[in-house]
């Protein structure tokens, strides 16, 4: 596998590149990777739904919702939280901050494309009509849970999936087969979903599904709105997961191993 001090100049130089991408390609990669966690979002709640005791549905949902980041390292994608990394190769002067900025805005934009169009299709496909109309049920309470969310609580759960996140990015770039790069990005998002933490393009499937289901459905739920999942989740939990990526991970690791051309030293 390649060493940490390796995966920041592999990162460096691919987050450089990620910057480069034609608009129209990013858009399209984009999409696919909000289309990729919205369908391990799916297949999570289909696989923990109604399941007993509580914590038994939470570890099967964190078991499947992987599948989603799989896709996207593997398959080829664009997802706005791995690419808060791209601040490790600004820092490395390989990509400038307009660059960096530019690759945001277009991949978070297509990566809500991609999830709000899933949950579109599972909704109104009545694929997600199981389990007696109980996963209906669930899909609206959580998108009522994650639209009532207080600010710190989204930012601080923000931060720490996408510390989750970026670290399982950082492990596939360790690994030199798919088997690896497999197993590198599955635990630590593992973990994120075990720990109920809140990622910015997964409520893009959540919570617009949930808003789905309450109006085909005629579900009252009260406090879901699409104003209210912008302002209490997404603002909050995007900031924190623009945080946990970008700082904890690609600045710390480019102070520990690029910064001063440190990486010569762990070689």
């Amino acid at each position: 596998m390649n060493s940490p001090a390796e995966i920041a100049k592999i990162y460096s130089d691919v987050g450089a590149g990620k910057t480069r991408i034609s608009f129209g390609r990013l858009f399209v990669l984009s999409i696919l990777a909000g289309a990729f966690i919205a369908l391990g979002g799916f297949g999570s709640s289909i696989a923990s739904c109604g399941v007993q005791p509580l914590a038994l549905g939470r570890f099967m949902s964190a078991a499947v919702f992987p599948i989603g980041l799989m896709l996207v390292l593997c398959a080829g994608a664009e997802l706005f939280t791995g690419n808060c990394l791209i601040l490790l190769s600004v820092l490395d002067k390989k990509a400038s901050v307009n660059g960096m900025l530019k690759n945001w805005l277009v991949v978070y934009l297509g990566n809500a494309v991609g999830g709000i169009a899933i949950a579109w299709f599972v909704v109104f496909s009545n694929s997600i009509a199981l389990y007696d109309g109980q996963l209906i049920a669930t899909t609206v309470k959580t998108a009522v849970a994650k639209s009532t969310i207080p600010f710190t609580d989204g930012l601080l759960k923000g931060i720490l999936c996408n510390f989750m996140v970026c670290l399982a990015v950082w492990c596939a770039f360790g690994a030199k087969d798919l088997q690896s790069k497999i197993i590198g990005s599955y635990l630590p998002i593992f973990l994120f979903v075990l720990c109920g933490f809140e990622h910015c393009i997964a409520n893009m499937y959540f919570v617009p599904a949930g808003i789905f289901c309450s109006a085909l459905f005629k579900i009252d739920a009260n406090g879901l709105s699409w104003l209210a999942f912008v302002v209490k989740n997404l603002i909050p939990v995007t900031i924190g997961n623009i945080i946990g990526g970008s700082l904890f991970v690609g600045a710390a690791y480019w102070y520990v191993y690029l910064q001063g051309n440190t990486a010569k030293k762990f070689r």
